[in-house]
């Protein structure tokens, strides 16, 4: 670990632009790295935040051919969505840079030639899969086949997301591509490879012995257990016809890929960086006394923390991640977030659905933080965090400090008296929050930070709770104004101490206080004094607001939409049945009737007794639909009958004839009517 470092290098990994953000790109990587960034900066240290967009890759390619646009359309459109979003939700890049600029290109493909000229490659042919149909070889997105690691029928060519294994093409079992469908063939291709068995020992050095006691667990755990099974040169080059030309003699017509390109990204942001700002990026990249520190999901680690330092080290003058304190995954209502089936909270949705209430999320996020074993988003939790805790808690004690010391002091904040023990011992312990936070912060324990600065707030209610000043005013009104003094002390620290996890909300209670200088931890930990006697405070407007049931079921009902559409969309449709001559159609006979009575079957769940006005008689039917209808809703309804059925004698019933049913997305049973919605094409009448 570097001790005392004069400067920090921050990186959030790269998002692609295939899709929009949602809360699980929030909660792995941008919120943690946010509230990073805004504490060092509330230290005075030197800061340099940097991510941008990943715009290359099979990624890109693939959402482009689902869309039947070209890539540049897919990356412009995300590019633009994404951007707006981190804006928006107030994440503090210094820099957001896109992997499709000039700079980018020019960087990655310096970095390359560097490590070409000094033999540091190896130049391999060897046999890829390649899809004849198609005329192209596939890249590791575009097969899919068995993971033959546990069996998975749909893993990937780079990776089985069921079993997590990381996986070459030619590893699965049963490829197939995904463009045609085609069994590939094995065809020859040269390659440029990066050497990571050269680096064994390095890493070993580097990461097992050197940061065995300060990255967390899952991701020391991770990288080890890729040292220990044996590191393999790695491809740094594809046949691809999306991405950034490598840029050597011999190689028309590939590019370079994207795991190699984009961590350069973090370089080329740093220097578009520099060239905005009148700067030196060098420094944040190649001095010693700099601490590094990637912000990135699990699925990331080995890029992270094998590839991209051997790459690294092999250029000769960068510095090396000092930590990549990476996350678990977030799961939503108990499924995984999957950008593909739509199954996520996008996070430029949410800004339009619940304005100006971005802590809400940030702080539900935070709260509920991956940061040691996958967790769940439920809505109701998110629901009851801001009910619960920042409207009870934080919300509260706010609007009760500035509602009373504008009822009593016209809003001026009052002189004190002499101070109880009670009161030295609130203000002293208020001094401890900074330390206690930022002890949190600085080993990466986001979310044990959080839970100290509602500590704090904590802190305020219960001194209020205890003091009860409302109840003191009409004795010793001399007495009340050293409590509201305190508690107001309180109330600034807060507008301080909880900018990096709720920034909108710090501002926001800066302006009720009236704090026009941002209060330093220092000064918080240091002085008794935050906001002076005879300061005016503004007005009482809540900080957070009640989130009724209403708003939530309408995000559940949002979910079950979309659970709904992936079983319609992935439903396969029954075959056509042998072919009949019109003849045979026509010995059916069809009439529409009325349903007069209703009743349920003795001792059987799924029939009905139906008494059927068909036009020609009154009949009674048995029907196999009391699982989806009661007797009740069903008296009266018009129905398709196919009254020429021989009859069926059913639990002692004749039946003399049968309904028309067919079922909607959701599976239920639907009288014929091609017009009710969820009827798709191709539902089988029966």
């Amino acid at each position: 670990m570097i001790q005392n470092p004069k400067r920090y290098t921050i990186t959030a990994a790269l998002p692609y632009t295939n899709g929009p953000i949602h809360i699980g790109h929030l909660a792995g990587v941008y919120v943690p790295s946010d509230i990073y960034s805004r504490y060092l900066r509330l230290q005075g240290r030197d800061v340099l935040f940097v991510c941008g967009s990943d715009e290359h890759g099979v990624a890109i390619s693939m959402k482009a051919k689902k869309e039947g646009v070209s890539p540049q359309e897919i990356i412009d459109k995300y590019d633009g969505i994404i951007r707006k979003s981190f804006v928006d939700f107030g994440i503090s890049f210094d820099n957001y840079s896109r992997t499709s600029s000039k700079i980018h290109h020019d960087t990655a493909c310096e970095f390359f030639k560097k490590l070409y000229e000094k033999g540091d490659f190896i130049e391999q042919v060897t046999e890829q899969l390649y899809d004849a149909k198609a005329n192209q070889f596939l890249a590791d997105r575009f097969v899919i086949g068995t993971c033959p690691k546990c069996g998975n029928e749909e893993a990937y060519g780079d990776q089985c997301e069921k079993c997590g294994s990381t996986l070459n093409a030619t590893d699965l079992i049963n490829p197939k591509s995904t463009i045609t469908g085609e069994t590939p063939i094995m065809k020859a291709t040269k390659h440029w490879f990066l050497p990571l068995d050269r680096y064994e020992n390095f890493l070993k050095e580097w990461i097992l012995v050197g940061h065995k006691n300060d990255w967390k667990p899952n991701v020391y755990g991770q990288v080890k257990s890729w040292i220990d099974g044996g590191l393999e040169p790695r491809a740094v080059t594809r046949d691809l016809d999306w991405g950034i030309d490598v840029p050597v003699e011999g190689a028309e017509g590939k590019k370079l890929y994207v795991w190699f390109d984009a961590p350069i990204g973090y370089i080329s942001a740093s220097k578009e960086w520099a060239l905005r700002e009148g700067k030196e990026w060098e420094p944040y990249w190649k001095n010693e006394d700099t601490k590094l520190v990637h912000f990135i999901g699990k699925d990331n680690i080995v890029f992270h923390c094998i590839i991209f330092p051997a790459m690294l080290k092999a250029e000769g003058s960068f510095i090396l991640p000092d930590n990549v304190p990476a996350n678990e995954f977030l799961n939503l209502e108990g499924n995984k977030l999957s950008t593909s089936k739509n199954w996520a909270v996008w996070l430029h949705e949410y800004l339009e659905e619940f304005p100006n209430q971005q802590d809400v999320l940030r702080y539900a996020l935070t709260s509920n933080a991956p940061e040691t074993k996958d967790n769940d988003f439920t809505w109701k939790d998110f629901q009851a965090r801001n009910n619960n805790e920042l409207v009870a808690i934080f919300g509260n004690f706010i609007n009760r400090v500035v509602v009373l010391t504008n009822k009593y002091y016209e809003g001026i904040v009052p002189s004190p008296n002499d101070f109880s023990d009670v009161d030295n011992a609130t203000l002293t312990e208020l001094k401890a929050y900074p330390a206690v936070i930022s002890s949190s912060v600085e080993r990466y324990r986001f979310r044990e930070a959080l839970g100290e600065l509602m500590n704090v707030a904590r802190l305020g209610n219960k001194y209020l709770a205890d003091e009860e000043p409302w109840k003191v005013i009409k004795d010793n009104p001399e007495r009340v104004q050293t409590q509201m003094y305190v508690a107001l002390q309180i109330a600034a620290a807060l507008s301080s101490l909880c900018e990096p996890f709720l920034p909108f909300t710090a501002t926001k209670l800066s302006r009720i206080l009236k704090i026009e200088t941002k209060i330093d931890w220092k000064t918080v930990s240091e002085t008794s004094e935050l906001i002076p006697s005879g300061h005016k405070i503004g007005e009482a407007e809540l900080l957070f607001a009640k989130i009724e049931d209403e708003e939530i079921q309408k995000q559940i009902d949002k979910l079950e939409a979309t659970k709904v559409a992936n079983t319609a969309e992935n439903k396969v449709v029954e075959p056509q049945k042998e072919t009949i001559q019109y003849e045979d159609f026509a010995k059916m006979d069809l009439r529409v009737g009325t349903i007069l009575e209703a009743e349920k079957m003795p001792k059987a769940n799924k029939l009905l007794i139906l008494k059927i006005d068909t036009g020609i008689d009154v009949r009674t039917i048995v029907s196999g639909i009391a699982e989806s209808f009661s007797p009740e809703e069903i008296i009266g309804k018009r129905v398709t009958v196919l009254v020429n059925l021989a009859p069926r004698n059913l639990r002692g019933v004749e039946s003399q004839g049968m309904i028309l049913m067919t079922t909607n997305a959701e599976g239920k049973l639907v009288f014929v009517d091609p017009d009710v919605d969820g009827v798709a094409n191709g539902e089988t009448i029966n």
